[in-house]
């Protein structure tokens, strides 16, 4: 795969009247020079960005209300870049993709573009298309549908660039565009039939998370094709797509597709160059006034846990806290902290958060590796920092506590140990009883229940005190009150993982047990286990404040003694 030679347009919205004279010179060439002509294929064989934005158009209907003509010239910004770079990718490595878009982003036409672009220049290539309903995949004169989307595209091609022979009425019929001169097909399917058409050189999965019964579509397309490419906005936990998503991996440009799990690759609203904060906000505004604000989080945020009732750490809460400590100027003033979540099942995997003061600075996770291995590489992340590691002790958690004391115990060519004094182990069990029992869930407030009767465990006030973190930084960053940022959390921006570990936190659900105690659930039906999540927690509780003031073993006993055995030294 070759390089895409076609630059993001540098402002938005794109001079489309230079792009219609580019084009029309570009034309020009063409017709005069018949070498150029002979060359059109070799020139864009393995460039489909290029051919995307030198010929391409998209039609928009809300710009029959302007002065501007409905029909437009495909002018791709970079994340659209990006991703056709994914799909060639995809094609070319014969593995699997999925695309996790928010509303508008011009995912389904740049898919339909690459259809066509295959169409064009892979002799024989077998395209295949998939929705919930025929009417999405092809309605003739109806351009929401898919078909018609490519039919647009190729309307408006150069003739001296389509197939020999082509004739549009007899080789556009419905669900199906036919290249008769290379024998390249575009094929169409819907609901349970999705798959049953023959094999497919790739396959899209248009709005995939919104079928009836994927699990048929699944069975179904197994065999088809190498390349299944799911697109769609979010639609909840659980389903196939989100289950698919979940288990993927995020790829980033210039990466290597991996083999052995679905590459992800997610269109976010802020990668639209017409798209800001004011914008953001206003869309916020209005959703909020209609009664749809679960809608627009799911259609814009790809909260895919918006509708679900009893969410711990609310999306938006989460997206207040993306640089907060930017937003309202503290830094990560205070100790370090750090949690381990080592992995304890099948699929699952070993998460470390590291954050100093308020502001998170990394949460990485990991699928390699034992117990003993994920240990050591913690303690290599943090080598020369102080702070105190809290990790899940149960279960497969007693490995880290061995293989610690085992890095204690050796030392290296210079005779140092091999674990640095400055890193310590503390042990963190999510089914001991809370911390300060006695104490009153709001502190001062002799109204709110103490916590031993408000937390049915040490997991429940953990994440409950995070989830305090975030609500705090939710107001001070959207209604300016103020607070120490020691009671705050900001998570920068930039962080490789950032997107997965916001779905994490809002994943977590509450509810009551039968002693009317608060309990967590971490894996509603359908998702995994919110490890970075889980490992995060753990870095904030308890926190450093009360470690330093009371002793982290004084806090253990006190726990103890109220008949607390599971945080034990």
């Amino acid at each position: 795969m070759t390089a895409v030679s076609a630059p993001a347009s540098p402002t938005w919205p794109p001079d489309y009247i230079a792009e219609l004279i580019a084009r029309q010179h570009r034309l020009r060439r063409l017709k005069a020079d018949a070498g150029l002509r002979a060359g059109l294929a070799e020139r864009y064989r393995n460039d489909p960005a290029g051919w995307i934005a030198h010929w391409a158009v998209t039609y928009d209907p809300r710009k029959a209300a302007s002065d501007e003509p409905p029909v437009m010239p495909f002018v791709p910004f970079l994340r659209q870049i990006e991703m056709i770079t994914f799909l060639h990718a995809a094609v070319d490595q014969q593995q699997s993709g999925l695309i996790e878009k928010a509303r508008d982003m011009g995912a389904t036409w740049l898919a339909c573009a690459f259809s066509v672009w295959l169409w064009l220049y892979r002799p024989g290539a077998a395209v295949g298309w998939g929705s919930r309903k025929e009417q999405l995949v092809d309605k003739i004169g109806d351009p929401d549908s898919i078909f018609e989307k490519m039919r647009i595209i190729v309307r408006h091609l150069p003739r001296l660039m389509l197939p020999a022979g082509f004739d549009p009425r007899d080789d556009m019929p419905s669900m199906k565009i036919v290249n008769r001169a290379t024998g390249a097909t575009i094929t169409g399917e819907s609901g349970d039939n999705i798959g049953r058409g023959g094999r497919k050189l790739i396959y899209f999965k248009d709005e995939s998370a919104h079928y009836e019964r994927p699990e048929k579509i699944e069975a179904a397309l197994a065999d088809t094709t190498n390349v299944q490419i799911d697109m769609s906005s979010v639609n909840g936990p659980g389903n196939v797509f989100h289950r698919r998503r979940e288990s993927g991996v995020e790829w980033a440009p210039g990466a290597v597709l991996v083999t052995d799990r679905v590459n992800v690759f997610v269109m976010d609203w802020r990668d639209h160059p017409a798209k800001d904060a004011a914008w953001y906000a206003g869309r916020r505004a209005k959703a909020a006034a209609d009664g749809l604000l679960h809608v627009f989080a799911q259609e814009v945020d790809r909260n895919y846990t918006a509708a679900i009732e009893g969410i711990i750490i609310p999306g938006d809460w989460v997206a207040s806290a993306i640089d907060a400590h930017l937003v309202l100027g503290f830094d990560d003033d205070g100790a370090w902290r750090a949690g381990l979540d080592p992995a304890d099942e099948g699929g699952d995997r070993h998460a470390l958060a590291i954050a100093k003061g308020s502001v998170v600075h990394s949460v990485d996770d990991w699928g390699e590796g034992d117990v003993g291995k994920a240990t050591r590489l913690a303690v290599d992340r943090l080598r020369g920092r102080t702070v105190a590691l809290q990790y899940d002790s149960i279960g497969v958690g007693a490995g880290v506590k061995a293989e610690a004391n085992r890095l204690r115990d050796e030392v290296d060519a210079d005779g140092q140990a091999l674990l640095p004094a400055e890193i310590t182990f503390r042990p963190w069990n999510a089914g001991a009883s809370p911390l300060r029992p006695r104490e009153h869930v709001v502190p001062g407030d002799s109204e709110t229940p103490v916590n031993g009767d408000f937390y049915a465990n040490l997991k429940a006030q953990a994440w409950w005190q995070l989830r305090l973190r975030f609500e705090r930084t939710h107001k001070a960053v959207t209604a300016g009150e103020v607070y120490d940022p020691a009671d705050l959390i900001s998570l920068p921006r930039d962080m490789p993982g950032l997107a997965s570990l916001r779905k994490e936190l809002s994943q977590a659900t509450r509810a009551v047990n039968g002693a009317l105690k608060l309990v967590v659930d971490k894996k509603p039906d359908g998702t995994r286990s919110p490890n970075k999540a889980d490992a995060l927690v753990m870095a904030f509780w308890p926190a450093e404040d009360a470690v330093a003031s009371a002793g982290f073993l004084d806090l253990v006993r006190t726990a103890n003694a109220a008949g607390n055995t599971g945080i034990g030294t």
